[in-house]
């Protein structure tokens, strides 16, 4: 009887994990948007710092490829 009592209080305690109301939802939902707009808040400037020197450098990389492509149609004569 009583290891029968244990299994059923065990099963409601396992049960009571799942037992969650729209609040509990929604409560969560908001602490994790608070989470990542704070860690958006300690980060800074630094993404868009990134972000703007991979766009210079990969200017730079497509400008120098243009050039070469059009140097490489003026001597062959197919730059119109």
């Amino acid at each position: 009887m009583i290891a029968l009592m244990i299994k059923f209080v065990h099963l409601k305690t396992i049960l009571n994990i799942y037992d969650m109301t729209w609040t509990d939802f929604f409560n969560g939902t908001g602490k994790a948007f608070q989470w990542g707009f704070q860690f958006m808040k300690g980060i800074g400037n630094t993404p868009n710092v990134i972000f703007w020197l991979i766009i210079v450098a990969l200017m730079l990389v497509w400008l120098r490829m243009q050039g070469r492509y059009n140097k490489e149609a003026k001597e062959k004569g197919t730059l119109k």
